[in-house]
């Protein structure tokens, strides 16, 4: 068990951070640097790129590094950034992984190589090779809808005794499965266990997560910090009233549109209207029309109302 990484021990709200982009192709460099000082200034723990809510897959080896580099300078130390490098060769996540080092990220993130399914023997044979080449912590990242894969609990078990895997971000919204992690790992409070669906992240806190990777932090990422604050304290009425206010977040944004990303649509035409960043998305993905923004503009007073 990996009990003493000497890194560093994060809990708290980590904003799975959209990808500002001007065209499929140009990083929009002063939306990233606005988008940082927002997450900071609404008190996240650290910030996380390159994920699913990042749009990794549809982005250019270039994007990534323009990516990881701005990132990191904006944030220039003053919260942990973790680095998505999740890729189908594993040597394509390790050139990624070093490219971080050099710009000073924290950490790392992989999901299982997606097309094949693994099978478990396989995943665990992966994430150790993965482990051992690169040159900072790795969380693993659970998520099956996408990758096709589960990493299962003993998977997450066994893969624990390696030195530099250090948590999970687990994204399956199945709320057995991490509660079974948070049972494996109870003695264990090191390895590091964060749970990606936002509607989950108070429940599984109280229980002892250690924190939320929530894709509406990016718009609001206060009320995401007093929840987490509020259920890290283990102070129930307030976490059950600040909830309420949290779970709008999804309501009003993430159903709009009939969309597989519906979800970073909203995200990313909310951060537009506040003038934070572009709305622009990577092709296959494209903007919201005039319709839609206009649900989006409209949600976005309803929730700038309520979470004053």
């Amino acid at each position: 068990m990996n009990s003493n990484n000497p890194i560093f021990q994060l809990k708290g709200i980590v904003p799975p951070m959209i990808t500002p982009l001007t065209d499929t192709d140009t990083l929009d460099v002063k939306g990233v640097n606005n988008l940082v000082e927002h997450l900071i200034s609404g008190g996240v723990s650290g910030i996380f790129i390159l994920g699913t809510t990042g749009e990794a897959q549809h982005l250019s080896i270039n994007i990534k590094k323009e990516l990881i580099k701005h990132t990191c300078l904006a944030v220039n130390g003053r919260v942990p950034v973790l680095v998505g490098i999740t890729d189908t060769s594993v040597y394509e996540s390790i050139k990624l992984a070093e490219f971080a080092a050099e710009y000073k990220a924290a950490a790392l993130v992989a999901a299982p190589p997606y097309y094949f399914a693994l099978g478990q023997p396989e995943l665990i044979e992966y994430y150790e090779l993965l482990a051992d080449k690169c040159p900072l912590p790795l969380y693993l990242y659970n998520m099956p809808s996408h990758t096709k894969t589960m990493i299962e609990p003993d998977t997450v078990l066994a893969l624990s005794q390696h030195k530099n895997i250090i948590g999970l971000k687990d994204s399956s919204a199945n709320g057995v499965y991490f509660c079974k992690l948070l049972t494996l790992f109870r003695d264990h409070p090191e390895f590091g266990l964060f749970v990606g669906p936002e509607e989950m992240m108070a429940s599984v806190v109280l229980v002892g997560a250690h924190g939320g990777v929530s894709g509406g932090a990016n718009v609001y990422p206060r009320i995401f910090v007093d929840v987490y604050n509020a259920a890290a304290e283990k102070n129930v009425d307030k976490t059950i009233e600040l909830q309420d206010k949290m779970m709008a977040v999804s309501k009003e944004l993430y159903g709009i549109g009939r969309f597989g990303s519906s979800y970073i649509k909203g995200i990313k035409t909310a951060l537009a209207l506040k003038g934070i960043c572009s709305d622009f998305l990577a092709q296959p993905f494209n903007l919201f029309k005039d319709p839609e923004k206009e649900k989006v503009k409209s949600a976005v007073a309803k929730l700038d109302n309520l979470l004053k």
